[in-house]
């Protein structure tokens, strides 16, 4: 079985919205389901079909996420040295096209999110970025093309829901 490594961070939060999807998101629909399908003919009734869809939909979601968290294994970036740059370390950038500093931490795949700084430790950036330090010049070849940044700084931040 492949493994999937995250933080505490990232299992707390599927586990989150594995619950959210079980005891609210799934009853409130079958519920809809089930009093769209007493307006009856099922043939024209818009209601009961995107009911039932939604129904599909969150079921799916929630058995990608019971076999996320099947194959999760925790790693606590607290315990881990973060000199350079690895598992769970959040680090800042120069980006010398920019100007500007960037922040990122360096999560598992799941709990990734870009826009909040979360990269997956397996993307381009992440993989260029593993065990540098501070000081270092990187030429990070990434889809959008080759960026240049240097380290400003390496460290382990604790992630919050």
């Amino acid at each position: 079985m492949e493994k999937e490594p995250m933080t505490s961070f990232g299992y707390k939060k599927v586990t989150h919205d594995l619950n959210d999807l079980k005891k609210n998101q799934r009853p409130s629909t079958v519920i809809a389901l089930d009093e769209a399908r007493q307006l009856g003919d099922l043939k024209e009734n818009a209601e009961y079909h995107a009911a039932k869809e939604k129904l599909k939909l969150i079921d799916v979601q929630m058995a990608h996420l019971s076999d996320v968290l099947s194959k999760a294994i925790i790693i606590d970036p607290s315990i881990l040295p973060h000199k350079k740059v690895s598992f769970g370390s959040t680090v800042t950038l120069f980006d010398f096209e920019t100007e500007k500093k960037q922040q990122y931490s360096i999560v598992g795949g799941v709990e990734s999110n870009p826009e909040k700084g979360l990269i997956s430790f397996n993307s381009p950036l992440a993989k260029q970025l593993l065990g540098k330090e501070e000081g270092d010049s990187v030429k990070a070849t990434l889809p959008g093309g080759v960026k240049e940044f240097e380290v400003l700084d390496v460290f382990y931040k604790e992630l919050k829901l």
